[in-house]
């Protein structure tokens, strides 16, 4: 896998040279970053050369990079118990409709990424764009290249709000006809803004205002921090009592 993805990577500069971007995690899965202009072209190349060959979408979706890199829970300095973790303040998606924050101007805030197979060289590829307007993220649509990225796309629109151009059928497939936003994005509020039931004396659905207040939950975090040393110099004193209390009987 390592060598596959080494010489993928030089094939991939020896072709586009620098007008994308070559890198490589640690697992061997090679990304291109390609710039939004050239989506469609480098796509096309991708499927059609034969040093590549990936003629499989497995995967596309899209990515919202507001707050990226914010820090939202204490670690080292949080006590031991209780909330403390929990920072101070509202972060992405912790907050009611009505006071959601209008986000301001993120460079690179919405991406495209898609995952490519090459079932004739055994290979896999990330390639990923971003959209070049955040008040109205355009990406080309990969429908003409690769069919099943209708729905997929679909799906990405829905949820984050990406307009694919030149898409046969650009319309919600997971949420409501009469959705509000789009659920996916960070500045979303992570309680909805209202609340779907069944009336039964009405017959039909129904739509009310959320009655929830948002909350910062406080995840389970494994820390390596001295709260942690406290707990195993805690475990090691209980067993060493629990073995001179046996070792006495």
């Amino acid at each position: 896998m390592i060598e596959v993805s080494k010489s993928l990577s030089d094939e991939l500069v020896v072709v586009f040279g620098d007008k994308i971007a070559v890198s490589e995690s640690v697992s061997g899965m090679v990304t291109v970053q390609v710039p939004v202009e050239q989506w469609l072209e480098t796509a096309q190349t991708l499927r059609d050369d034969p040093r590549f060959a990936f003629n499989q979408l497995s995967d596309l979706c899209g990515v919202d990079y507001l707050g990226f890199g914010q820090v939202e829970w204490e670690t080292t300095e949080a006590t031991r118990e209780g909330f403390s973790r929990g920072v101070e303040g509202m972060g992405p998606g912790r907050f009611d409709w009505q006071h959601r924050p209008e986000s301001s101007h993120a460079e690179k805030r919405f991406g495209v990424v898609a995952h490519l197979l090459s079932t004739v060289h055994n290979m896999r590829l990330r390639m990923k764009t971003f959209a070049s307007d955040e008040g109205l993220p355009i990406v080309p649509s990969l429908v003409e290249i690769w069919n099943c990225a209708n729905w997929y796309e679909r799906e990405a629109f829905d949820l984050y709000g990406v307009i694919f151009e030149g898409h046969p059928d650009l319309r919600r497939i997971l949420t409501d006809y009469g959705f509000t936003g789009h659920p996916m994005r960070k500045d979303f509020p992570l309680i909805g803004n209202v609340t779907v039931r069944y009336d039964e004396e009405k017959g039909r659905v129904v739509y009310e205002p959320v009655e929830i207040e948002p909350r910062v939950l406080v995840p389970r975090v494994i820390r390596g921090d001295s709260s942690y040393k406290a707990d195993d110099i805690d475990k090691a004193a209980d067993e060493e009592a629990k073995s001179l209390a046996s070792g006495t009987e």
